[in-house]
């Protein structure tokens, strides 16, 4: 074996290190606890830090028994992995990460042929957070598009977008930040969605679009968007006006195409001209990332697109934010790989079964009236029949709370403020099972539940759940 001899004179050199690496001190933390609001004055070993944080989330819901949310609360262990494996990718860096740009741009093909874009090879898209910065890029487009048509009267008119009452928020907040007002059709009796023609009606010169729902957050239903579009196309034969839709499909843009196929409402309609989903909902993948597609390059307006170097080539590029990871692009192309149509219409297929037969169970008990009932998106909503005086929907949601369980109650808008309900949304991981179990504690529920002498919440506001 060979021999080594030691340095005839001792070395001195300092090394640089990762502070990360090694334990800073093995009893800290041990006598005070950190503090919480501003950043502790010395290291904790890795292991104290991580256990701290881990004991604090224990009293965070179970995601998989939180029925108000749509987004995802399971994937495959594998898709765990391929996630953990491109959490470091800034997929902004289309150069550095050229793969996780081709899956990305593989994913928008896709979507643009599931929606029936009438060319896929021209159609154009791209990933996003989540449907709220789709939606606020679809919108952004709409206005601009508006503008340039309407170039001597802009900026002093000012624009307009028609929709239903029931959108999701970030319509809301796409309106306030863009300077757009917002023309609502209210809601009506039993209809808890937009009305094509009245739609139609509020709409002028001005309208930079309209936007349909494909699967309401209030109750799962979808909105009628061929009747939307023929009531816009009867307004542009009488009046010249050619106002765009948009299909916020959050949801039902992953359900429909699977479950519903000879329901007419994307880029089949030409007028129809952007369409958004959220891949973390009924696409399958953890949370953020959705996606926005135009039906040609003529829908995108050029001057909204920045483009960068991508190898050498053109990488157009169309964000509100620069910086995110590339994993749940990663994921959301694993998922379409996966499962494939067939794959996707068995899942789907399956999670609206199990919120039908919840659904029929709930209807059963006598004390509860169905709004919807799970076949279009697998949600549905129910109040409490007029007999029941001793409790309401938000006593059902805190006793079921109990249970951990979570279930939202919550009042409708105009011009149905008289109306709260409860809502469950059913998703992948929910089993029949599950579903069981939540029948049966709602069942043991009933008896404490009707013998309360009246409604126990007294404050809505505060006991309304999260419903979006």
């Amino acid at each position: 074996m060979p021999l080594h001899k030691g340095p005839g004179k001792h070395q001195k050199h300092h090394m640089s290190y990762n502070p990360f690496f090694g334990e800073a001190n093995p009893v800290s933390g041990m006598t005070e606890a950190p503090p919480t609001h501003r950043l502790p004055d010395a290291p904790l070993p890795p292991n104290t830090a991580a256990q701290l944080v881990h004991d604090e989330l224990m009293l965070d819901g179970n995601s998989r028994l939180n029925l108000a949310t749509f987004v995802t609360t399971w994937m495959e262990p594998q898709a765990a992995v391929l996630m953990a494996e491109c959490r470091d990718k800034n997929m902004i860096d289309k150069d550095e990460y050229p793969r996780t740009a081709e899956l990305e741009r593989r994913c928008v093909a896709m979507l643009a042929d599931l929606w029936n874009a009438p060319d896929p090879s021209t159609a154009v898209g791209c990933s996003t957070t989540g449907s709220s910065e789709a939606c606020m890029l679809a919108g952004m487009a709409l206005k601009r598009r508006w503008a340039k048509r309407n170039g001597d009267r802009y900026p002093g008119a000012r624009p307009n977008l028609v929709m239903g009452v029931n959108v999701q928020v970030c319509w809301e907040k796409f309106c306030a930040f863009w300077e757009v007002e917002a023309r609502t059709v209210p809601m009506e009796g039993d209809r808890f969605h937009l009305d094509p023609q009245a739609a139609a009606e509020l709409c002028d010169e001005n309208t930079i679009g309209v936007v349909g729902i494909l699967g309401s957050t209030f109750d799962g239903s979808y909105e009628p968007i061929t009747d939307l579009c023929t009531a816009l196309d009867d307004l542009r034969d009488r009046t010249g006006l050619d106002i765009p839709v948009h299909v916020d499909a959050a949801s039902g843009g992953m359900i429909a195409p699977f479950l519903d196929e000879d329901l007419v409402w994307d880029f089949r309609l030409p007028r129809v001209a952007s369409i958004n989903t959220s891949g973390h909902k009924y696409g399958l993948v953890y949370p953020g990332v959705g996606w926005a597609l135009w039906r040609d390059k003529e829908a995108l307006p050029e001057e909204l697109v920045f483009r960068v170097n991508y190898l050498g080539g053109d990488m157009p590029t169309f964000a509100l934010n620069f910086s995110r990871p590339g994993a749940q692009v990663v994921a959301q192309y694993y998922t379409f790989l996966r499962l494939g149509r067939e794959g996707f219409r068995a899942v789907q297929q399956s999670t609206r079964d199990v919120a039908r037969s919840l659904a029929e169970r709930i209807d059963a008990m006598g004390d509860f009236r169905l709004l919807t009932r799970g076949d279009e998106l697998p949600v549905f909503a129910f109040t409490t029949t007029p007999e029941v005086t001793a409790y309401d929907v938000f006593d059902v949601s805190r006793r079921l709370r109990e249970n951990g369980w979570l279930v939202p109650a919550y009042t409708f808008p105009a011009n149905r403020e008289d109306l709260s309900v409860l809502r469950i949304v059913c998703r992948n991981g929910f089993t029949a099972d599950l579903a069981e179990l939540l029948a049966e504690d709602l069942q043991r529920l009933l008896p404490d539940l009707r013998r309360q002498p009246h409604p126990m919440v007294r404050d809505k506001e505060a006991a309304t759940g999260f419903h979006h």
